[in-house]
């Protein structure tokens, strides 16, 4: 099982392919790794020696691509920044509401969550 930035990518994919699994790389970003490490793009993950398993490891690190962790603190930093600025941007993100001005009168259901009706409340007592 070959383990890159503390992801066991999957074994049967192709290593490009399976390189995608991990936060942050991209299939360009693969193939400009496979490229680096000096590493057929059409072996499959299972038949990587050690010695490519490190040079995957090593052009990641040389090519300085931020994954997993550090990228996604870097995304959090980046949008509590806009926050705490009090900008557009971060009012739309404590809003939950969509950043990039896309409608929202009748779509953004996956920034704004379930739909809820908002009804007329309680009916009247009838005298």
């Amino acid at each position: 099982m070959a383990r890159i930035a503390g992801i066991d990518i999957p074994r049967e994919k192709k290593v490009p392919f399976s390189l995608r699994y991990v936060y942050g790389i991209g299939l360009s970003q693969a193939r400009n790794i496979c490229e680096m490490a000096k590493i057929d793009q059409d072996v499959r993950v299972k038949d990587l020696t050690e010695e490519q398993e490190v040079g995957i490891r090593k052009a990641i690190e040389d090519l300085g691509i931020k994954v997993e962790g550090e990228l996604r603190s870097d995304i959090a930093m980046n949008i509590k920044r806009l926050k705490d600025i009090g900008s557009y941007r971060g009012l739309r993100h404590r809003k939950s509401m969509p950043v990039r001005g896309q409608r929202t009168k009748t779509n953004a259901r996956t920034r704004k969550g379930r739909k809820r009706t908002v009804g007329l409340g309680r009916k009247a007592l009838v005298k």
